[in-house]
């Protein structure tokens, strides 16, 4: 892997166009994999932020860059792939792991693109040190011989119209804005902000960790077919939410659909952990979170919020999103 990758840390709502160094540039927060792409005298090569070399699981992309990139070039983007008109990272998901002839056939049937942000490295030069403004104005200059599934991110300097955006382009599965600076140079470091767009929706609690007098986390669950399935859980909960939750919790009343010690895998990524996770089991009963965008079809990829209970919901009719 040529580069660490910028990162972004969180903001609750769009910062004022100067809240970064050179006034803020809006970009749009894709539902992919973050990945760096390079092309040098041994070809083109695609890797993850963690230095997986996908360039194999993803032949579609390395031959487009491969055609449409000079050599001696580092872009910095988003492994997207789209079903409906809408983003489906379930997409990418499912293509993990592929040997190289699944890999060639899943480019054809469940193809990927590339949606590029910034550059790190041209004709075989660092760029990094130079502003973003500079290095943006390097991407759209290469961007124009692009095609697709090359693409380049939009940008704004316009809080209004990145606001516009915030809304219209939710019902396509982007989750927010990422916000970087117009003077900013490229840093391995959290120098970014990233705005997601977060809706209130209803859950079932059906488990937490911690104990019925002291929960830590709620693990929330949908009714599927009428079966109640892990679909998430929440982050840590507050002081005030845990004396709110434990005078609501109680023993399940008859035999409950989940196992007291729960896979990390049955809710993603749980805090890097490898060894089931012991769960106090309690009698379902619906709950109020706040989720972002994503919802990959069968759970919540990333933690959710407690927002409040509501007892006097019933569990069927807390439903998966449309």
């Amino acid at each position: 892997m040529p580069y660490d990758v910028a990162l972004a840390r969180p903001a609750e709502q769009i910062p004022a166009p100067t809240a970064l160094p050179g006034g803020c540039r809006y970009d749009l927060k894709w539902d992919g994999y973050r990945v760096l792409g390079s092309v040098d005298a041994d070809g083109a090569h695609l890797w993850s932020r963690h230095g997986t070399d996908l360039s194999a699981t993803f032949p579609e992309i390395t031959a487009a860059l491969a055609d449409q990139v000079t050599p001696g070039t580092v872009l910095d983007g988003e492994l997207v792939a789209w079903r409906g008109g809408r983003l489906a990272f379930e997409v990418l998901q499912q293509r993990m792991g592929r040997g190289p002839r699944t890999a060639a056939a899943a480019a054809r049937t469940a193809p990927a693109s590339l949606v590029l942000f910034d550059v790190l490295e041209l004709g075989g030069a660092d760029v990094r040190p130079r502003a973003f403004d500079d290095r943006r104005a390097l991407l759209v200059e290469l961007a124009a011989t692009w095609s697709p599934p090359l693409n380049l991110s939009p940008v704004t300097d316009d809080v209004e119209e990145a606001t516009d955006w915030f809304e219209a382009y939710a019902p396509a599965g982007i989750e927010g804005l990422v916000v970087k600076g117009g003077a900013q140079p490229y840093r391995a470091d959290r120098i970014w902000l990233k705005v997601k767009r977060r809706s209130v929706v209803d859950v079932v609690a059906g488990a937490v960790t911690g104990t019925l007098a002291q929960p830590r986390e709620i693990v929330a669950g949908l009714l599927v077919d009428g079966e109640l399935r892990i679909v998430g859980r929440t982050t840590a909960l507050n002081p005030a939410a845990r004396r709110s939750l434990a005078t609501q919790l109680r023993p399940p009343a008859g035999e409950h659909p989940w196992p007291a010690a729960l896979s990390p895998g049955a809710l993603g990524r749980w805090g890097g952990r490898r060894d089931p996770v012991d769960v106090t089991l309690v009698e379902p009963f619906v709950v109020e979170v706040s989720a972002d965008a994503a919802w990959s079809g069968t759970s919540y990829r990333h933690p959710l919020r407690f927002v409040r209970s509501r007892p006097d919901v019933p569990i069927d009719e807390a439903r998966p999103p449309a």
